[in-house]
């Protein structure tokens, strides 16, 4: 029993193993391991607060973004999506939206805005939205057909692909921006920053972010002069770069300023 074990007789190593095994410390064991007098058992007793203060922020970011979820919940609704997109500003590559219906109750501890999460932790959670969500969908709208028809045209094109390959239809949207999607007859209710105000919503970045990597990766084998697994499109300096000396290729957005610039 947990309780029973003295911390003080045991190695450091055997402190190691027993919080790596997944029992955990109970409050009894935190106070010895806090009063052990070896300079390694605080340096644990540290780590383990700095884990355990975590989960704790990590707890009430979640109640914070489940809040738009509870009040349209308490209007009735139950299959609301969250939907927002990935790759608005690049100057190459497709603009990718997800939608995601979370399951309710939700624990999914650290889902958050994909702009706060690191690469592995986005690849992660992205793995658990999908595993776990009770429905999702994704679209994908081409570089040749943003410059058709204008990037807020072929956002909301993406985002009407992506409600349209759910296998569920949503009662209610929490749309990332200001504006509602225009063609949708669902209910809706825009949110500006709502990736990181809506749990749904965050949800739904971080599934078109990691979407939107992945292609880019793979546009990268296909077109290895312009780097696009390490900017994802984006203008950087090495971007711009090879811009100027290969010129645009198919997957660049001809009708941005960054790439008219330096064509022809």
């Amino acid at each position: 029993m947990p309780g029973s074990i003295q911390i003080a007789q045991l190695s450091l190593a055997q402190i190691r193993d027993l919080i790596r095994s997944g029992e955990g410390f109970d409050q009894q064991m935190r106070d010895q391991l806090h009063g052990d007098s070896r300079r390694g058992a605080l340096k644990l007793w540290r780590s383990l607060q700095k884990t355990k203060d975590q989960r704790l922020r990590a707890k009430v970011r979640l109640r914070d973004l489940i809040a738009p979820e509870k009040n349209l919940r308490r209007q009735g609704f139950r299959a609301i999506a969250g939907l927002d997109e990935a790759g608005r500003g690049p100057l190459a590559g497709p603009v990718v939206s997800a939608a995601v219906v979370a399951p309710w109750p939700c624990h999914w501890l650290g889902v958050d805005d994909s702009k706060r999460l690191t690469p592995g932790a986005r690849e992660a959670h992205a793995q658990r939205i999908l595993d776990e969500a009770l429905a999702f969908g994704l679209g994908i709208v081409s570089a040749e057909r943003i410059d058709t028809v204008g990037i807020l045209q072929a956002t909301w094109e993406s985002m009407r692909r992506a409600l349209a390959s759910m296998s569920l239809r949503p009662d209610h949207l929490l749309v990332d921006g200001p504006l509602p999607i225009p063609g949708v007859s669902v209910s809706q209710t825009p949110l500006v920053d709502g990736d990181a105000r809506s749990l749904s919503v965050a949800a739904a970045s971080v599934v078109a972010k990691v979407t939107r990597d992945q292609i880019m990766r793979d546009l990268d084998n296909q077109h290895p002069q312009y780097g696009f697994a390490r900017h994802k499109g984006y203008g950087t300096r090495e971007h711009l770069a090879a811009l100027r000396r290969y010129g645009p290729c198919l997957v660049h957005r001809r009708s941005f300023r960054g790439v008219l610039e330096r064509t022809g």
